[in-house]
């Protein structure tokens, strides 16, 4: 695809970025065939090749409008496109370089910025987020159903093992997932524990960064990512053998830290080195020789929803699906795997009425088959599945851990 970069954007690393992307772009539309928001509403613009027009479009001109925006906003960021385009065009960062302008060139309303300062203030830090979901708990009786379903109950905290073994890695311990399903990460250490790994968590580290950086506010989303260097890198020098992530979303970017933080000169060697050390918790668990386990309790039938973060994102679709049958779980079909469930991140709350109808469509093919229990990866995607099916919904991690007694 031919570009002419305006001069304000030429030979500037987020510009020239862009109009890499953009010319890799064929215009072929086999990513529309994939890309849920188009299949709902069947605009050109709510589609991959849409937005990548948009985004060259205000690239060129350096004119942008509320149009421009509100197609931008609709995207999932699932990057469903991605593994469909034979081309390689790599979309979600270009959706990032395209958001990051947008952001600064067309004014919110006054409701929407306080919506989104809202988010930015609450979701990437703990203590503030364990404030609302204690008060969301205690008025719980008093909500609406679907929201009262999306507040998690709260968990009898299991035990974290003592670090014993040979092999160290280390957890991401303090973003909005140990708040909202805490044991997530304690049955990931009990777990890789009975694997001879012992898994530490680091009590400095947060956010990775995700909701900022993918809000707009990409400058809060390096600080909070260089935070999270800085709170590693000890361990690093140490000889830390991985850093395991259990929630999909947030290892999808901390593998991308190495791309965000590429032209900064104090961050950009060790933002690498962080990425090139990053695992997903089933990366972890399928590298490991897994008849040493033996599942003690049952579950009659499992279906198994992979996040788009984990099968688009980190490219590891069926990894988690490997695990369970290995162990020996039974598992559920389910149909349309590569669709996303709505979640996204802040989307469910930002784009409420299309999260809406992408998450009954994705609840219907994952209970197809009449399963007792959905699980799935990351924790955002778990909480937004658990407010519309009618079978519990878990962490693979989790009823792993149960299982192995």
């Amino acid at each position: 695809m031919k570009t002419d970069i305006h001069a304000k954007y030429k030979n500037t690393p987020e510009g020239d970025e862009a109009e890499k992307i953009i010319r890799s772009c064929v215009h072929c539309g086999f990513c529309n065939a994939t890309c849920p928001t188009y299949q709902e509403l069947g605009d050109e613009r709510d589609g991959p090749r849409g937005r990548i027009y948009l985004i060259k479009q205000m690239l060129e001109t350096d004119e942008a409008s509320e149009s421009t925006r509100l197609h931008l906003d609709r995207c999932l960021t699932c990057r469903s496109c991605e593994t469909t385009c034979p081309s390689g065009v790599e979309y979600g960062k270009l959706l990032d370089i395209g958001r990051g302008v947008v952001e600064k060139k067309v004014p919110r309303t006054w409701r929407e910025r306080l919506l989104r300062k809202i988010l930015l203030l609450l979701l990437p830090y703990p203590q503030r987020f364990g404030f609302l979901i204690v008060v969301g708990q205690w008025v719980r009786p008093a909500l609406p159903e679907y929201l009262r379903k999306k507040i998690p109950e709260k968990q009898v905290p299991i035990t974290w093992p003592p670090q014993r073994q040979p092999r160290v890695m280390m957890g991401l311990h303090g973003c909005a997932q140990s708040i909202t399903t805490p044991n997530t990460n304690a049955a990931a250490a009990r777990v890789l524990d009975r694997l001879g790994v012992s898994l530490i968590a680091s009590t400095d580290a947060g956010c990775c960064g995700a909701v900022s950086y993918h809000l707009g506010a990409q400058d809060e989303g390096k600080r909070l990512m260089k935070k999270n260097i800085d709170a590693w890198w000890p361990a690093i020098e140490s000889g830390l053998e991985a850093i395991v992530i259990t929630a999909s979303g947030c290892g999808e970017l901390v593998k991308e830290y190495g791309h965000i933080l590429k032209d900064d000169p104090e961050y950009a060697e060790k933002a690498h080195r962080v990425s090139q050390m990053t695992r997903d918790l089933s990366e972890v668990v399928a590298a490991e020789d897994l008849s040493v386990l033996s599942i003690k309790r049952n579950y009659s039938k499992i279906a198994v929803h992979c996040p788009c973060t984990l099968q688009h994102g980190q490219k590891l679709p069926g990894i988690v699906e490997k695990i369970l049958t290995d162990v020996g779980f039974d598992l559920a079909s389910a149909r349309d795997k590569h669709l996303c469930c709505g979640s996204a991140g802040a989307y469910s709350l930002l784009q409420p009425k299309m999260s809406r109808q992408l998450l009954k469509k994705k609840v219907a093919a994952l209970v197809q088959d009449d399963p007792d229990t959905i699980v799935t990866a990351n924790v955002g995607c778990q909480l937004h599945l658990a407010s519309e099916a009618r079978v519990p919904v878990r962490h693979w991690i989790e009823i792993m851990d149960e299982a192995l007694g």
